[in-house]
């Protein structure tokens, strides 16, 4: 089994059942935290499956779009976390 086997029928199959048990989460999440971390993981599993499409198809530029996503997820959880912080302490 080479590599790209591997990531063609093992880990892109992973992903896709991962992405749709996150997404059932994302939309059943009674608190507003339990969405917010749900959609974190979603956009965590998308740059897992832009990182093996860039890797299947040999274009490194893919990683950039990547890395991009990634800052963008982590910015969003430091400003929802932010947010939770100030509405604490206004309640």
């Amino acid at each position: 089994m080479s590599t790209y086997d591997y990531l063609y029928y093992i880990i892109l199959p992973v992903l896709s059942i991962s992405v749709f048990i996150i997404f059932i989460r994302f939309l059943m999440g009674p608190r507003l935290s339990d969405r917010v971390v749900a959609l974190d993981l979603l956009l965590t599993t998308g740059i897992g499956i832009i990182a093996v499409y860039s890797i299947i198809t040999n274009q490194p530029t893919f990683l950039d779009i990547a890395m991009i996503l990634a800052l963008i997820a982590f910015l969003g959880t430091v400003a929802f976390a932010y947010y939770l912080e100030k509405r604490e302490k206004n309640d």
